[in-house]
């Protein structure tokens, strides 16, 4: 499969910088601008959040900034909109991450199709069992060109994490702890040890780690063991406050990359 997501990791083995924000927040408007200003200021891949009412996985930050994107009117089919709007312009790659609820209710295949048209790269639903992707849709993403990421954690089995290696195309996200997303400082010495270890699996996908990267520091530790890392609560926080996105998003990515 080749699309903008694996060209990337082809192009790229080390410091890539994945940043996460809920598309319509903070304003409905905002989900093209901001994709546009992270291009602009160097990010490496853009992972847009779909909104929905009740984000298990995630932590207060993110729960929030699905709260008002929902209000402030984004549905799927927007989102979708927005992405193909944003195609024209920007050329980093797009993953959509979210829950299978609203994507079901849109229905999973026309969502597939809707999202490669779109300008979709790849998708996160960390609610889709590995058995039902592999016997149902497998084939549907392969057939156009869409990458699906699948996450593993500390508690992941060892089993599962091969299946997850072979049935993954771009990247696997690696979640730094077994619990919800949030911006923390620095890294216990149990994730650094998980993170070696991972390291040491010598995994066919490249790793992505996410949950708790905030910082400079926080993003460099990552990038030792895996390919890069994401940011999704911190970035969340800055867009809450921003009154110049395109400024404040440029510092913030700055500061990462320094």
């Amino acid at each position: 499969m080749q699309n903008r997501l694996t060209r990337l990791f082809e192009s790229k083995q080390q410091n890539i910088l994945s940043i996460f924000f809920t598309a319509g927040f903070p304003r409905l408007s905002d989900t093209v601008p901001i994709a546009k200003s992270l291009e602009q200021a160097g990010a490496d891949l853009i992972e847009i959040g779909i909104p929905f009412s009740d984000p298990l996985a995630d932590g207060p930050v993110i729960q929030q900034s699905n709260k008002v994107a929902l209000e402030n009117g984004m549905t799927v089919p927007l989102l979708l909109e927005q992405v193909r709007t944003l195609r024209q312009t920007v050329k980093l790659p797009i993953v959509l991450m979210g829950y299978l609820n609203p994507v079901l209710q849109y229905g999973i295949e026309c969502f597939i199709q809707d999202a490669a048209a779109a300008g979709v790269d790849g998708l996160i639903f960390p609610d889709l069992p590995l058995a039902e992707y592999e016997s149902k849709y497998a084939a549907f993403f392969e057939r156009h060109q869409l990458s699906h990421v699948f996450l593993i954690a500390p508690t992941t089995s060892d089993d599962r994490i091969a299946t997850i290696d072979r049935l993954s195309s771009g990247f696997i996200y690696a979640v730094s702890a077994s619990s919800t997303t949030g911006v923390r400082t620095s890294f216990s010495a149990e994730q650094l040890a998980y993170f070696d270890l991972l390291k040491t699996r010598k995994l066919q996908r490249p790793l992505l780690i996410g949950f708790g990267i905030s910082n400079r520091e926080t993003f460099q530790t990552v990038c030792r063991y895996a390919a890069g890392g994401i940011i999704g609560s911190a970035f969340i926080n800055l867009l809450a406050t921003s009154t110049d996105l395109d400024s404040d998003i440029n510092k913030f990515i700055a500061n990462l990359k320094a």
